[in-house]
């Protein structure tokens, strides 16, 4: 049982280098409807294409049976976007980690939707982030630690309300028990003194962005 699943979603890829930093060779690769593009790019097979396939080929589709992948083809009629039923097929296969690739660049409904996935309920139990090897962005609800370099920026956006007792390890401008607001740009262009940093809250969600330098 694959534990870990890596998806590409049809946005943009900043650093396809960096991106192949991220990747294992156990993966399990998905490809949400017009993401294969970039696998392609990337010369890699995805296990599941996943969607209503309006933004692939038929001969990408053969192409992807042929090398062994399934097809999961949805109706275009569909209340869904392409990423969530991809979302939704790792975990009915039982992976406890989700990385979406290509899902930050592109269209602002698209990239906010993208976000917004991250705080379903069925979630909470996985490891789950948006990450295209220069950017990653995932939700706090307790504590994380942050991988990085010294320089890299991490910014911190309360979601669904006010998020109580931020505190912050290894950053510049250190948070000490303090409540964030949305409407408030507070915990925004915070910097990495090390090559980790910690940040803990006692109550609500943040989104974190790590932007590597």
């Amino acid at each position: 049982m694959p534990e870990r699943a890596v998806i590409f979603a049809n946005g943009e890829i900043k650093d396809r280098d960096r991106l192949r930093s991220i990747l294992r060779p156990d993966d399990l690769l998905i490809a949400a409807d017009g993401g294969l593009h970039h696998l392609i790019e990337l010369d890699l097979s995805p296990s599941f294409l996943i969607g209503d396939l309006d933004s692939v080929t038929p001969e990408q589709v053969r192409t992807v049976k042929e090398l062994g992948g399934q097809v999961i083809r949805f109706s275009k009629d569909k209340n869904e976007t392409d990423l969530q039923l991809a979302m939704d097929h790792a975990l009915s296969l039982g992976c406890t980690e989700i990385v979406i690739v290509a899902a930050l660049g592109g269209r602002l409904d698209q990239i906010l939707g993208n976000i917004f996935l991250l705080d379903r309920v069925d979630l909470v139990p996985c490891s789950i982030r948006l990450d295209d090897g220069v950017e990653e962005v995932f939700l706090i609800r307790d504590s994380a630690l942050i991988t990085g370099s010294a320089g890299d920026i991490v910014s911190l956006l309360p979601l669904n309300g006010p998020v109580y007792d931020v505190k912050t390890e290894d950053l510049k401008y250190p948070l000490v028990y303090e409540k964030l607001f949305p409407d408030r740009t507070r915990g925004i262009s915070n910097v990495m003194t090390t090559d980790r940093a910690r940040v803990s809250i006692s109550r609500g969600t943040l989104i974190c962005i790590h932007t590597r330098h």
